[in-house]
């Protein structure tokens, strides 16, 4: 299913594309009241809402955009008022509703995620991660004190990369409280270099080669990644977007099994189950 998915995110991004230059082209070179303006706003909506989320950072949407589909419709109707039915309708029917509605109810969101060996109370299965000075660590090494564990897909995920944003913003305050915050995934290891650069706060970034530790904590989604992306390095399997917390230790006692890759938890989460687990106190500083 993830790989049907991988293929359907590429051509869904291909057609909003495609169809958002040729209709702005019939529009803009056919007759006054050409019933390509509807299709141009039936194609640009679901267009504008990627480019959003991949210039301004952000790490969770509402779950259902109903707007998406909403413009869509309208772009449809205000084709089928200048000219009746015909391509242009079927067009904006098409990448403005129909695959709008696929991309939300369907690509966005996964099966049911068992719990497995992350459910709460469980101790932290052993598994290797490869830190960005090359060296190899079980994961017993990184369970001295509470960790935040964030497990993601990759630079190429812009929800991802507005999670990890966030998370740096609200480093100090976890680290102050005695938190680590271990960012993992199968990535290149120059892309995860890349990525640690960015940021001014000294989180811990792991790879895992193979997605050998997702595989045994169960979130692999097996050729999840969007088709063609691998030409720039990337594996074709990924993690699904997963957060947990460990206790030192290594208990677990939270964790985020996200149904919908646009819908991440909120930072305020992570203290709050902190609190809970009495791995930090209430009102502390």
């Amino acid at each position: 299913m993830h790989r049907i998915k991988a293929v359907f995110i590429s051509a869904f991004l291909t057609a909003l594309v495609a169809a958002s230059v040729v209709s702005a082209w019939q529009w803009l070179h056919g007759p006054r009241g050409s019933p390509w303006i509807g299709t141009l706003i039936a194609a640009a909506a679901p267009l504008l809402f990627f480019a959003k989320v991949f210039i301004v950072p952000t790490p969770r949407t509402s779950a259902n955009l109903w707007w998406m589909p909403a413009l869509g419709g309208a772009g449809a109707i205000v084709a089928f008022a200048i000219a009746g039915a015909g391509l242009p309708v079927l067009v904006a029917l098409a990448v403005g509703v129909l695959l709008p509605l696929v991309y939300v109810f369907w690509y966005s969101r996964f099966d049911s995620r068992p719990v497995g060996p992350l459910g709460l109370g469980h101790p932290l299965p052993d598994f290797t991660l490869t830190g960005l000075d090359g060296r190899t660590l079980h994961s017993t090494e990184l369970t001295a004190r509470p960790a935040l564990w964030v497990f993601y897909r990759g630079n190429w995920c812009p929800f991802c990369m507005a999670q990890i944003r966030e998370i740096a913003a609200q480093y100090r305050e976890l680290a102050a409280r005695g938190t680590d915050i271990l960012l993992v995934s199968p990535q290149p290891q120059s892309h995860t270099q890349d990525l640690a650069q960015r940021f001014d706060v000294p989180m811990r970034f792991f790879t895992d080669h193979d997605n050998q530790a997702a595989g045994i904590l169960g979130i692999v989604a097996e050729g999840g990644l969007p088709l063609g992306m691998q030409v720039l390095g990337y594996d074709s399997d990924v993690p699904l977007p997963t957060v947990f917390i460990t206790a030192a230790g290594g208990k677990i006692v939270y964790c985020d099994l996200t149904e919908n890759y646009r819908v991440r938890p909120e930072p305020a989460e992570f203290r709050r189950a902190l609190t809970a687990a009495g791995l930090i106190r209430q009102g502390a500083p």
